[in-house]
């Protein structure tokens, strides 16, 4: 196993409560990949090197946690699906049934015209009705151009961008319907946000690792490999050390390269994927406490670049810590992060002004230029077959999901699922 990302946890516990061996090598002296605690601000407890969002739907990332022994009910801030804005627009869900639910939401929206209302329900309609597919060269926008362009700025855009990380206008109306379909269609509390209440690192990681310690795996922090080869009759060497079979769960980039000359289709596609950039400001007002710990921010191409901001005194317990996350910030990173950075401070200012009880604090700015592939119409992403007793898994790998968490975790089951079968 190469890569202690999610994926690669998930594939390597897998693995080893199937009663295989388990040898896990990760470059990094963590575990986690994108989706985990970083060292410094220990009095706040810690910085996290991104903020995710699960729903309720991303049932094997639940599953897995429950298996390492972490308990989501106790880790998560729960909550029905709430875009609310600070001027009190957006759109707000009830516990239940997620379609019910989605109609009493826009139909209870007064801040919407009926017109507005009677548009968004058609839509959602027609999508159900042909069973949430369509042509994969289709983008987000060309899907919902129909719909009022407020509601478009104010509900799809700020959804199409935190599920996608692609701007609608360059995002998959495929993969964006398949991840409405799964948190309307998968039962009650399909469509529920789940917030973290506890550092990355302690949801998965963590208990990965210990799970993985105790089941007498072989764990190699801080160990990048440097070559794969095959052997020269079955299996594979890894630097030089034999194994029947290899998961590669690094990254897209470290994959392609360690596969060049074994596959040089696989690698070929797995270079070709491109990236979108996320940067997440974490900021600290003394005394602030949001009317929610999740808000949407009006966006503005000029001046406003976060779309959320999270108020982690309500969640972990860091009293006036703020989280301002810009996804699909390529645009913003071309003008500068200081640029960036100091309109997302200004942004909040302006529309969150009544609640800062004290000026806001720069705590950290993260900027992970390559955060998620760019989830484009028709995009080929690689398989997770490379070669025989070589399998790869990532959120990247073909799939119906973006580059999201329940995606790592499912590449890595389907993965590790896969080499019992060689």
């Amino acid at each position: 196993m190469i890569g202690a990302g999610w994926a690669g946890l998930a594939a390597a516990v897998e693995l080893i409560d199937s009663g295989r061996r388990v040898t896990l090598f990760e470059m990094a002296a963590q575990a986690g990949g994108r989706a985990r605690q970083v060292p410094g601000h220990e009095t706040l407890g810690g910085l996290d090197n991104g903020q995710h969002i699960l729903i309720g739907a991303y049932s094997e990332t639940l599953a897995l946690m429950r298996r390492v022994g972490a308990e989501p009910d106790q880790m998560f801030w729960r909550s029905p699906l709430r875009l609310m804005y600070p001027d009190g627009s957006g759109l707000a869900l009830t516990s239940g049934p997620a379609i019910p639910a989605f109609v009493r939401g826009v139909i209870g929206q007064h801040r919407w015209s009926w017109r507005d209302r009677f548009a968004l329900l058609s839509a959602a309609i027609g999508w159900r009705l042909r069973g949430f597919a369509c042509a994969p060269s289709l983008s987000v926008a060309e899907l919902t151009a129909s719909l009022p362009a407020g509601l478009r700025r104010s509900v799809i855009d700020p959804l199409c961008v935190a599920a996608l990380n692609t701007p609608s206008d360059q995002a998959s109306a495929a993969v964006f319907l398949r991840i409405l379909r799964d948190a309307l269609f998968a039962g009650p509390g399909a469509a529920d946000l789940l917030l973290p209440r506890q550092r990355l690192s302690a949801l998965l990681p963590s208990p990965a690792l210990a799970h993985l310690a105790g089941a007498g795996a072989d764990l190699r922090l801080g160990h990048r490999v440097r070559e794969l080869t095959r052997c020269e009759d079955q299996g594979w060497r890894v630097d030089g050390e034999e194994f029947g079979t290899v998961v590669l769960a690094a990254t897209s980039t470290e994959t392609a390269r360690l596969v060049a000359e074994i596959s040089p289709p696989w690698a070929t596609t797995a270079s070709a994927l491109q990236f979108e950039p996320i940067v997440t400001v974490s900021v600290r007002s003394e005394g602030t406490r949001l009317p929610m710990p999740m808000m949407a921010l009006h966006t503005d191409p000029i001046e406003g670049p976060a779309q959320f901001v999270f108020d982690q005194g309500q969640l972990d317990g860091a009293d006036g810590l703020l989280t301002l996350v810009i996804s699909g910030a390529s645009p913003w990173l071309a003008r500068g992060i200081e640029v960036t950075t100091a309109r997302a401070l200004e942004q909040v200012r302006h529309q969150l002004g009544g609640h800062l009880r004290s000026p806001l604090q720069v705590l950290q700015v993260l900027t992970d230029k390559r955060a998620t592939f760019c989830c484009t119409p028709g995009l080929q992403r690689p398989p997770m077959q490379i070669a025989d007793g070589l399998l790869a898994a990532g959120d990247y790998i073909e799939g119906p999901y973006p580059a999201t968490l329940e995606g790592a975790v499912r590449s890595g089951l389907a993965a590790a699922r896969a080499t019992t079968r060689v």
